[in-house]
């Protein structure tokens, strides 16, 4: 921004705050709404937003035009020359690119629209409360804060489906809330429009509520407090959520668990998923209130598995071990026949069958990794079960992670527009 308004002709310079130029154009009403000439060609605007963008600007009087410069592509630049990652990350993308080009693996993420999703597992709200610390108190050894600002968003099964939305034709979702604190008009105004949803209510405690503390300049986590009661389901509820299920599986054609070990996942309720025959896609996520208890080695009929390293640690108590032996006692136990394990900054292993492929991180910037795991494991579910190359699905996912780690906890989902983007910058 301030190189171009440093240029003599400039007289003002704005940024646009929306997701698209639409509303922008809507209130400047421009003559002319100009745009790159490698915008020309309709067929590669990835995001489909030309048409609607030139639409906006017809409406309010201005027409589209379309520069004639001599094209220099800035990713192709800034990946040749100014990247910010690593040689041996340099190194994995110019093999990549040799096997794989960006139009195919944007048509085949395309192409996952076709899929109708089943999503069930726990409700989370994550709450952020920004506080300034004023010192310590004058009476005990705490930091005394004063509260600032507080913001909420739909976490857990809420932000899976979200993510879901962005690619899959259909998502159904199913879930529980909590009587004593429903959060039921938040999770409506955060949710997607788009996305079928089926709440159930336990009455004995709230809907799960991670509530963390932090400080405002810094933005690190002083502490933080749960709300839940993280009993499993059962009895008439349990059953209602059943019938439900029996209902809703035959027309869709996979099912997502997000077991967050926050009870909504009962035994008789994963017996139902594992004999359904239905493509089955799990997380058995560890958190600092199920350590130890919620393990995915729980799960004997599994298609696809997406975890982390110490989720897939734990269950063996192998702390050291080397991945690949804990990975077959993975598949040998769920019988699943791909499985994905993220690093964190190592990047991703990809496994199906006995073949499997490390792709390295992609992310430079880390603003929050709350969510990103769930965001990689929507996405690389739905490339699992329309059969992509396994080294495409760890592309793709740690695209999704990458993109993740910049979204404050669940602001919003990983866009579909914002991740074709991504894959077509980092393969020019």
């Amino acid at each position: 921004m301030e190189a171009i308004a440093a240029l003599g002709a400039v007289d003002h310079v704005g940024l646009n705050k929306w997701e698209t130029a639409i509303e922008t154009i809507r209130l400047l009403k421009p003559d002319l709404y100009v745009k790159g000439q490698d915008y020309k060609d309709r067929s590669k605007d990835v995001t489909g937003m030309i048409a609607k963008e030139e639409a906006a600007a017809i409406e309010v009087g201005g027409k589209l035009h379309f520069t004639e410069e001599i094209q220099f592509s800035s990713s192709t630049l800034i990946n040749a020359h100014f990247s910010p990652l690593d040689d041996s990350v340099q190194s994995f993308l110019a093999g990549f690119r040799e096997r794989f080009d960006a139009d195919t693996i944007v048509a085949d993420l395309e192409a996952l629209k076709k899929l109708n999703v089943l999503v069930i597992g726990d409700t989370i709200i994550d709450e952020y409360h920004y506080c300034r610390p004023l010192g310590k108190s004058s009476k005990s050894p705490t930091i005394s804060s004063i509260l600032l600002r507080e913001e909420a968003y739909a976490g857990g099964v809420l932000a899976i489906a979200n993510h879901l939305e962005q690619f899959a034709g259909s998502v159904d979702l199913i879930t529980c809330l909590g009587a004593k604190d429903e959060r039921r008009e938040m999770i409506e105004e955060k949710l997607s429009p788009a996305i079928k949803r089926t709440y159930f209510v336990r009455p004995d405690g709230p809907t799960p509520i991670k509530r963390r503390y932090l400080d405002h300049y810094l933005s690190i986590k002083l502490f933080e407090v749960t709300f839940m009661n993280d009993e499993p389901v059962s009895g008439a509820l349990e059953a209602s959520i059943i019938a439900e299920l029996e209902k809703k599986l035959p027309a869709c054609d996979l099912v997502l668990v997000a077991d967050f070990g926050h009870g909504v996942m009962s035994t008789a309720i994963i017996d139902l998923l594992q004999k359904s025959g239905k493509y089955l896609v799990v997380n058995a996520q560890t958190n600092s209130n199920n350590y130890g208890f919620n393990y995915i080695t729980k799960y004997g009929r599994v298609d696809y598995i997406s975890i982390d390293e110490a989720e897939l640690r734990l269950p063996f108590g192998a702390k050291r071990e080397p991945l690949d032996g804990l990975i077959d006692k993975l598949q040998e136990i769920t019988h699943a026949n791909e499985v994905q394990i993220t690093l964190g900054q190592k990047g991703s292993i990809y496994r199906r069958g006995k073949s499997q492929s490390l792709t390295p991180a992609f992310a430079t910037r880390i603003k929050d990794s709350v969510g990103a795991g769930d965001a990689v494991l929507s996405v690389t579910a739905l490339c699992a079960k329309a059969g992509m190359d396994p080294a495409v699905i760890g592309f793709v996912g740690n695209c999704t992670g990458s993109l993740a780690v910049e979204i404050l906890g669940n602001e919003h989902p990983v866009y579909k527009k914002d991740l074709l983007k991504f894959v077509k910058h980092l393969l020019k």
